[in-house]
């Protein structure tokens, strides 16, 4: 039987095994798919599992997407250019790091049925999931792309690489400027006492007035803070759960040469939640 799993910390909150497993199942493979909290300093070990056969294949979470990468033999194309890993095979004895992140975010609004093109963008956090959704964005042709983190040498490190062709522009930390979307790209909203400390009040023109969409790649919980605070302001709210879907789709056909159904079926299997943006899309 083949083995998979997701590492992170934390991993309480993940639902790739429900998810996969499903598609395991679906498909009638013989394998199984787990969850395992890791520290830092054990990420060697378990990467050296899959060059043994012990494990074959690995999915990335926070907060390792980058610390994983000096471990591997190879890079995909995609995750050599955002230095960023979120699925892990083995191929030709070599372990090799991939990206599905970038396609999962494009793929995830399209479901939503949201055309970004010519927008302006406003992004919460510098690691993680943030290159992917650079890359992504660079692909749909918006208009400009703000990033503040709390700390901001981090952000400036990626105004670098895309500076010329999204015009990011890096804020201090509470700053907001003018969007048509806002994205929490933090790990803050994982605990439920989690708030994201920005000045509604002095900047409430920018919150609201026209609908204006809070994306927060959080999806378990189902309804951060960040999403509620959204909600009562008269905006649009969606979790990361169609582009977790898509992203997983994705690495599963890297592992299987499958590629399963994203259908109402697998959706729901992750939990209610029909009163969200995602759900006025057209292909569920």
């Amino acid at each position: 039987m083949k083995k998979f799993l997701v590492i992170g910390n934390p991993i309480e909150h993940s639902l790739s095994p429900k998810l996969h497993n499903h598609w395991i199942k679906k498909n009638n493979i013989n394998a199984i798919y787990d969850k395992k909290k890791l520290k830092e300093n054990e990420i060697k070990e378990i990467i050296s599992e899959i060059k043994t056969g012990k494990i074959d294949g690995i999915n990335v979470t926070t907060p390792f997407k980058k610390t994983v990468i000096s471990f591997l033999d190879e890079l995909t194309p995609l995750a050599k250019e955002t230095e960023s890993v979120n699925t892990i095979f083995k191929k030709d004895n070599k372990v090799i790091g991939d990206n599905t992140d970038v396609e999962g975010f494009a793929q995830s609004l399209e479901y939503l049925n949201y055309n970004i093109k010519n927008k302006k963008i406003f992004i919460l956090g510098a690691g993680g999931v943030v290159p992917s959704i650079l890359k992504a964005l660079e692909k749909l042709g918006v208009a400009k792309v703000y990033i503040s983190n709390r700390t901001k040498k981090k952000a400036q490190d990626l105004e670098s690489n895309y500076k010329t062709s999204l015009g990011l522009e890096t804020l201090d930390w509470g700053e907001s400027p003018d969007f048509d979307i806002i994205i929490n790209a933090t790990s803050l909203g994982l605990k439920n006492d989690d708030k994201i400390q920005l000045d509604y009040k002095k900047h409430k023109p920018k919150f609201f007035g026209k609908k204006k969409l809070f994306y927060d790649v959080i999806y378990n919980p189902s309804k951060t803070n960040f999403l509620l605070k959204g909600k009562e302001l008269g905006n649009e709210i969606t979790n990361g759960k169609i582009m977790f879907i898509c992203q997983a789709q994705l690495a599963f056909k890297i592992w299987h040469n499958i590629l399963p159904k994203i259908d109402n079926e697998a959706v729901k299997l992750l939990g209610d939640q029909s009163d969200d943006l995602q759900f006025l899309g057209t292909k569920f």
